[in-house]
């Protein structure tokens, strides 16, 4: 062993790895900040919009700058030929973040600004790919249902017309705040591993898309973004009330991992997840999924008992875009089409005072060995 391995912090767990003002938590209390404003108020008060130019633009918008934020978005709901042709020609049992991470590559093909990595630039990419990303999930789901395209409506909210190409239908109010609220609340996180390794690609003065590609691969894995789909399953699997007990132990006692709780840095019940639950209890009651909610908060309850586990986001979650009558192979991609807003806004941070991010690595393997030629061996 070359060096002492006392200072090693697997997964980086504890490790500061930079600066940044656009997300606090507080792991003990509970509490998410977006630039300094608590994650309660933004998903009472706010909206999607709101929240994303105050992530890429570090303030809260006035009236006017709201609106013609909103037009941008709404001017970008387009994208070109060859995505669409790629679209309709993937396998239709593709998994939708593969098919993202494919298309987003492409629209760098014909991004005119895809080189160019000035702050202005940027942003302009990030709200291209916010307002991108939505259409290219709607139109994937329509095609695997055998369906016509549903094309954007420009009188839409941004939460309203994806649901409105997903569905073929306008939402209620009801469904389009829900939907809205849930988009506030996935948009960023601080350095999570896919915001970490947007940063990370970024930090090389690659581009924006190259990044966006880079933080969809991370967060696909169940170990981050792809753990509510895991939820649901679950709950599927599981039934009914009555069988929560009987399956949480005996998967306990097998040491089998439990999606949707603990995590990294909250060490009681993360914010998110509170006001999902409420979300959760709500929408299954109305849409005759009462069954999945409860069984929810008997596993909620167990984990807390057995484990002294909280959930968190991806827990409640499961149910909400269930309800909303997301396919459960979508529940990550939808992740995504928030998220991205998050991930440029840290893109930015990253260009605006870079570094290339190289960390090192303790050597433990064999040392000074003999080559020996292939006829030798």
């Amino acid at each position: 062993m070359a060096e002492d391995m006392s200072g090693i912090k697997k997964g980086l767990e504890g490790v500061v790895a930079g600066e940044t003002k656009i997300c606090f938590l507080d792991g003990i209390r509970g509490k998410l900040l977006y630039r300094g404003y608590d994650i309660n108020d933004l998903a009472k008060y706010s909206t999607f919009e709101e929240v994303a130019y105050l992530l890429i633009y570090s303030k809260l918008p006035t009236k006017n700058e709201l609106e013609e934020f909103s037009v941008q978005l709404k001017a970008e709901r387009k994208v070109s030929q060859d995505v669409v042709e790629f679209l309709k020609q993937a396998p239709k049992n593709s998994h939708p973040m593969d098919v993202l991470r494919t298309a987003v590559s492409m629209l760098a093909l014909n991004d005119k600004e895809t080189a160019n990595i000035s702050i202005e630039a940027t942003i302009r990419k990030g709200i291209r790919l916010t307002a991108q990303i939505p259409m290219i999930l709607a139109y994937f789901h329509r095609i695997k249902e055998g369906r016509e395209f549903v094309e954007p409506k420009t009188d839409l909210s941004h939460a309203a017309n994806f649901l409105y190409m997903m569905f073929g239908k306008i939402p209620t109010k009801e469904e389009e705040r829900i939907f809205d609220i849930c988009l506030i609340l996935h948009a960023e996180h601080e350095l999570n591993a896919s915001t970490f390794s947007a940063r990370e690609t970024a930090s090389t003065l690659s581009d924006l898309h190259s990044a966006i590609v880079t933080a969809i691969g991370t967060l696909k894995g169940p170990l981050h973004g792809g753990a509510n789909e895991q939820v649901l399953r679950l709950l599927q699997k599981i039934g009914s009330v009555h069988a929560v007990d009987g399956y949480i132990r005996d998967a306990l006692a097998r040491k089998e991992k439990i999606m949707g709780f603990g995590h990294r840095i909250y060490k009681t019940m993360d914010p998110r997840a509170a006001i999902l639950k409420g979300i959760a209890k709500e929408l299954c009651e109305k849409t005759g999924n009462s069954n999945l909610f409860e069984m929810s908060v008997k596993i909620e309850q167990l984990m807390k008992e057995s484990k002294n586990l909280h959930p968190n986001v991806d827990f409640y979650s499961a149910s909400v875009y269930h309800s909303l009558g997301f396919p459960t192979d979508f529940f990550t991609p939808i992740f995504v089409l928030s998220r991205v807003v998050g991930w440029s806004a840290h893109v930015l941070e990253q260009l605006a005072d870079n570094r290339i991010i190289r960390p090192i690595a303790i050597y433990t393997g064999e040392m000074d060995k003999q080559y020996v030629p292939i006829e030798g061996r």
